[in-house]
């Protein structure tokens, strides 16, 4: 007589956690600022600012951009400021950095907000190999998050995990 195959992680109470949920579809996109310096290193305020006027900022509708400079040159604070006037109508969101650094912010602020009560006292497993590009910081994120409230953090698969944390028994 054949023994009946049981799928005992289905059963469990295990979940899973995985960051590629919370991925922002919208696109994302970079300004860098170089393009509108004197030989990329020189800000020109009055050149500076035509540059700015005469850009195409519709193109960043609905977009994350990030802003910056590629080159070692001293920006003022005020030139950030005026871009981001001018992105604030379009950009979903403006940040002052690097297009790898969108979505390091996207994932704090999303994980700040994040309700954590339905992993009070279960089992819970983040899941890694991630196909969207989730920052190393947003695992981090979210173990703190996690930790306070779950019985025990796992990283990995059902199949194949790494254990992390286990709350001890009172």
């Amino acid at each position: 007589m054949e023994k009946e195959i049981v799928n005992r992680v289905a059963n469990s109470k295990l979940k899973t956690f995985d960051l590629e949920d919370l991925y922002p579809s919208e696109e994302r996109k970079q300004i860098d600022i170089k393009d509108w310096l004197l030989e990329g290193i020189v800000l020109q305020e009055k050149k500076f600012r035509a540059a700015v006027e005469a850009h195409n900022w519709e193109t960043y509708s609905g977009a994350y951009v990030a802003v910056h400079c590629s080159t070692d040159a001293i920006i003022p604070s005020w030139a950030y400021m005026l871009v981001t006037t001018k992105l604030q109508p379009y950009a979903t969101q403006v940040i002052l950095g690097e297009l790898s650094d969108i979505d390091t912010i996207l994932y704090n602020q999303l994980i700040e907000k994040l309700p954590v009560d339905e992993y009070k006292d279960l089992p819970v497993i983040i899941k890694g190999c991630a196909n969207k590009p989730v920052p190393e910081s947003a695992y981090v994120a979210i173990v703190q998050k996690l930790q306070p409230v779950v019985k025990s953090l796992m990283f990995g698969e059902a199949c194949s995990s790494v254990p992390l944390y286990k709350k001890r028994k009172t």
